[in-house]
């Protein structure tokens, strides 16, 4: 009687898989979930968090792809930037955080990079952080409050949280607040990681 009860249940568990598979698709694309981390998706916006170093120089060769990425999804994806200090002055991270709060942290975010890249300035002298707070208009207490490092604490809590995700490298996202993404992990060619992105995208508004 107990094999029988046994193999009917073993039955009606295979008879449910295919409901089971039909209703929780696989995630496509290149990713990792992060321990510690549950997914965070409600079918009409995805949030992507952006791991970010401004010294970077593969974060700034990325950014020319984020807009393609969410072209490909209007109006669904919440992107936020969490620029990380790791070894050089903290002030550029200071600066982002600050242009943030008065609205314009995309575009302190632009400013930093090509201040670096193209430019050739040190992003770590605060005159040079400065005039680019004068250029975008971010505030009259810009400097003095970049001076005084009121952004000190938000710097210590992006490196927590990237902690907490496991961060090593940048770029790296998490989107929907578990599935990581890693710009080398993604293999090579000028647009894998942005392919990669938009594939696991695709995928989780297709569940």
């Amino acid at each position: 009687m107990i094999k029988r009860i046994a193999a009917m249940l073993f039955i009606g568990v295979l008879m449910s898989m295919p409901a089971l598979a039909a209703d929780t698709p696989e995630i496509e694309g290149i990713y990792e979930n992060v321990p510690g981390h549950t997914l965070s998706f409600d079918g009409k916006e995805v949030e992507i968090i952006e791991f970010l170093n401004f010294y970077c120089g593969h974060c700034y060769s990325f950014e020319k792809d984020i807009p393609v990425i969410k072209g490909n999804f209007p109006k669904k994806i919440r992107w936020k930037t969490v620029p990380l200090y790791w070894g050089k002055s903290a002030k550029a991270v200071e600066a982002f955080f600050l242009a943030e709060e008065a609205g314009k942290g995309e575009e302190m975010k632009q400013a930093i990079f090509k201040a670096h890249f193209v430019d050739k300035r040190d992003i770590s002298l605060m005159n040079v952080l400065e005039s680019l707070a004068v250029e975008l208009g971010v505030g009259f207490d810009f400097s003095r409050r970049l001076r005084a490092g009121e952004k000190a604490k938000d710097v210590g809590e992006a490196l927590l949280l990237s902690q907490s995700y496991k961060i090593e490298a940048t770029p790296t996202l998490i989107i929907a607040g578990n599935l990581k993404a890693v710009s080398g992990a993604s293999g090579h060619g000028p647009n894998a990681f942005r392919n990669n992105v938009i594939t696991i995208v695709r995928s989780l508004f297709k569940k």
